[in-house]
């Protein structure tokens, strides 16, 4: 297997960078997620992002504002049961 030529300065965490790459990901998303590491511990990375209440927090409207952006076919018909499990089974 031919040498790796060293990613270069804008890399942070040049290690996982590599096994990023062994596994397959592209030159920019080893880059990205090898910096938000170094930037961040390595457990942290994956773990931001917004949150939202559960399925069961939201109105029976809510979820069929929900139902029609993923269009979910039957919506209009379906309890507020049967929205939530339709929704996580999308």
């Amino acid at each position: 297997m031919p040498a790796r030529k060293d990613p270069g300065p804008s890399v942070k965490d040049p290690e996982l960078y590599e096994k990023l790459r062994d596994e397959g990901n592209s030159k920019e998303k080893s880059a990205r997620i090898a910096n938000a590491a170094a930037n961040t511990s390595r457990s942290a990375v994956g773990h931001k992002g917004g949150s939202s209440p559960a399925y069961e927090e939201w109105t029976k409207k809510e979820l069929q504002e929900r139902a029609r952006e993923l269009e979910v076919e039957g919506r209009s018909s379906m309890s507020k049961d049967e929205l939530i499990e339709a929704l996580r089974d999308h």
